[in-house]
């Protein structure tokens, strides 16, 4: 039975009785130095590739970015640059001016009035929403600072699309409760 098997076995495989080894032998592949030189130029290739769209991605953020960026300028500054800040995003910082903010019902918006530092210079702001935060009162001893994002029309006009109050309540800690800050009402 053994006989039979092997034959069977090697009539599968194709192998003769008198052959000792497999009828077909795979020929063996030598790589000639000229195929080997080949491969490093490759990698090369991939690493200068790499590095190149690398460069070009780090350029992207420092040259791309720089006109999306938004920094927090005082009112001040941006009047002195209003020509250049005209039509971009910008972030403006000051303080509310006592008796200014009003609400519209037709259209829904505030308009309120912002200073700097000095008080000498005053920006109107339009904020079309009918949603303020609610730190952001018109308080009449006045000290409410305030945020606004958004463009320069002109030189009297801001339209804001965010309006952010700061609180000014403080955290006192040796009693270890929230204080009101100057002139702001208590709820």
């Amino acid at each position: 039975m053994s006989k039979k098997l092997d034959e069977e076995l090697a009539q599968a495989a194709g192998i003769d009785k008198d052959d000792e080894g497999p009828a077909a032998v795979p020929p063996i592949v030598v790589l000639q130095p000229a195929e080997r030189a080949q491969r490093p130029s490759r990698s090369v290739g991939l690493l200068i590739t790499l590095l190149v769209m690398g460069g070009a991605l780090v350029g992207l953020f420092l040259f791309g970015f720089k006109e999306a960026a938004i920094y927090a300028t005082p009112v001040d500054q941006l009047l002195a640059q209003q020509d250049k800040l005209r039509g971009r995003k910008v972030r403006v910082e000051g303080e509310l001016v006592p008796g200014t903010l009003e609400k519209r019902d037709k259209p829904c918006e505030y308009r309120f009035t912002i200073h700097g530092k000095d008080k000498q210079q005053t920006l109107p702001v339009r904020y079309p929403q009918c949603v303020i935060p609610d730190t952001f009162r018109d308080v009449p001893a006045g000290g409410v600072q305030v945020t606004v994002e958004g463009s320069l029309k002109s030189a009297t006009d801001f339209e804001a699309t965010l309006v952010m109050a700061k609180c000014t309540s403080k955290y006192d800690p040796k009693t270890h409760e929230m204080t009101q800050g100057e002139g702001m009402p208590i709820n």
